[in-house]
């Protein structure tokens, strides 16, 4: 095994771990969003697809000795990476059909090995490539841009308007990291109050809506909807910056909150230098698949109020939201938020090695610390 390839191995061991913890976390009732069944489950979903994008990528290394990760900054793959997957998905069933099926290349192997006496070398990467276009069909990974889905329909009984959960992801492609954005949108379209409203102000029961539903539920706002989302999900837009934009772009569309999710930065003792005191910490930690430290952030915002509408004989103006930004909090500003709460998730043995050196409450300063011992998260430490 090269160096290359062993912290290969290491990164991968390190990064599945950790996300297998962080979907534990989420997953437990003690967790901050389980409060909101339905927003743990969406992040729990898109986890599991970074988490077959990783495999997937682990599996690729052993045909192709191309990976990169971003190791100064986010600790994720690169961009590109993620382009590959999206491209080897499309051409999964035309390639699979110019390589010998597993059972015939395993006959292969074994007939090179008893008259040559040696690995056979070439066929191992034409197994393995099988191996992985075959799982690359199998899951969804973490493709760089996911078109939304309406997680959930309801009414207001303030407003009498309709409104949906709306979630979406994206990679962004200059800081490598993995997004998970979530909208809770009223929608004041005629024909949906109509469909949608029942004569007592509630959800209309006779409507069935299958949810999940792929895309915005207002079927004539769907492609827009799209259009705006990819266009709005970089990392660079405050999440502020896209809920007036939201507000602005459609008229019937009223966003009551934007929740969205950063997924990182990753640190791995010997693979990534995003952090020098963390870095050289967790190096000391005596076993390598220990030795990472997994952050994340949630951020907010939320309309505090709206100012009514205005119409006229030659010009209108339409209902548009007073997003509330917490200004007595210096970094809740410059994030263009209400609120937010940044996360971190730790094994025991990288917390204790931390501790030990006295760089515990600096490094995590501003974070909810979350510990992974024995296959559970134990928070508020």
């Amino acid at each position: 095994m090269t160096v290359e390839t062993e912290a290969a191995e290491r990164y991968f061991s390190a990064i599945t771990a950790a996300l297998s913890g962080l979907e534990i976390f989420m997953r437990d009732d003690r967790s901050p969003l389980y409060r909101h069944g339905i927003v743990a489950k969406i992040v729990a979903e898109y986890i599991a697809r970074l988490d077959k994008s990783f495999t997937c990528w682990r599996n690729r290394l052993g045909f192709m000795e191309t990976f990169k990760i971003s190791r100064a900054e986010s600790g994720y793959p690169v961009f590109q990476n993620l382009l590959e997957l999206e491209n080897d998905r499309r051409q999964a069933d035309s390639r699979l059909a110019t390589i010998p099926s597993a059972r015939e290349l395993r006959a292969e192997m074994a007939d090179f090995i008893l008259r040559h006496k040696e690995f056979p070398a070439a066929l191992q990467k034409s197994m393995a490539e099988r191996l992985y276009l075959e799982d690359i069909k199998s899951g969804e990974t973490f493709a760089p841009f996911s078109l939304a889905q309406t997680a959930k329909v309801s009414v207001n009984p303030k407003s009498g308007l309709p409104y949906y959960l709306v979630h979406w992801a994206s990679f962004d492609g200059t800081a490598n990291l993995p997004l998970i954005y979530m909208a809770t949108v009223e929608d004041s379209s005629d024909g949906i109050v109509r469909q949608l409203v029942d004569k007592d102000g509630r959800l209309n029961e006779k409507v069935e809506i299958p949810l999940p539903v792929d895309g915005l539920l207002n079927p004539d706002l769907a492609r827009r909807f799209d259009d705006f989302t990819e266009k709005n999900s970089s990392y660079s837009l405050a999440p502020l910056t896209i809920a007036v934009n939201l507000d602005k772009d459609f008229e019937p569309l009223h966003p009551k909150q934007l929740r969205r999710v950063v997924l990182g930065p990753f640190y791995s003792a010997g693979i990534t230098d995003n952090n020098s005191t963390v870095t050289e910490v967790l190096a000391k930690v005596r076993k390598p698949e220990n030795a990472w430290l997994l952050t994340w952030t949630i951020q907010e915002v939320y309309s505090k109020g709206e100012k009514p509408g205005r119409r006229g004989l030659f010009s209108s103006e339409k209902t548009t939201q007073e997003f509330f930004i917490n200004t007595d909090d210096l970094e809740a500003t410059r994030q263009g938020v209400s609120s937010y709460e940044n996360h971190a998730l730790v094994p025991h043995e990288a917390y204790q090695a931390l501790y030990a050196a006295g760089e515990a409450q600096k490094i995590f300063g501003g974070y909810k610390v979350h510990i992974l011992s024995g296959g559970r998260v134990i928070s508020d430490v």
